[in-house]
């Protein structure tokens, strides 16, 4: 995979607290839990849709910190204009896979899913 001298950061003037859009991230193996939870739960001639997140979002700055600080890497970054259409917030309620599934995220914290991230890109 190639390298970026930077990122783009598309947008600071989103009415958020730091002006950068938020959007719902979840850990991997929390999703994966899930799938395990709804194949378990799979009835014949039935079909479910689950939506599946932390329910509150992180900001574009606050990915960015996170990356900064569990790379140990500064992360150059670029403001950019907004991208169209891009809503300042899109984050999901999951309580339907909460009381169907019993499904609750194991690490819903971003530092966690930025580590563990990373840690896999390190081995890959």
């Amino acid at each position: 995979m190639g390298r970026r001298e930077k990122l783009q950061l598309f947008g600071d003037d989103y009415p958020t607290p730091d002006g950068t859009c938020i959007r719902d991230y979840i850990h991997v193996a929390d999703l994966a839990q899930a799938h395990l939870l709804a194949l378990t739960a799979l009835t014949p001639g039935e079909h479910k849709v689950f939506n599946l997140g932390n329910g509150t979002g992180f900001s574009n700055r606050q990915v960015i910190e996170a990356v900064r600080e569990v790379t140990g890497h500064p992360v150059p970054v670029e403001v950019a204009p907004r991208r169209a259409g891009d809503p300042a917030a899109l984050y999901t309620s999951s309580r339907k896979a909460r009381e169907e599934l019993g499904w609750t995220p194991d690490k819903p914290g971003l530092r966690d899913i930025v580590a563990d991230g990373w840690a896999f890109h390190q081995h890959a």
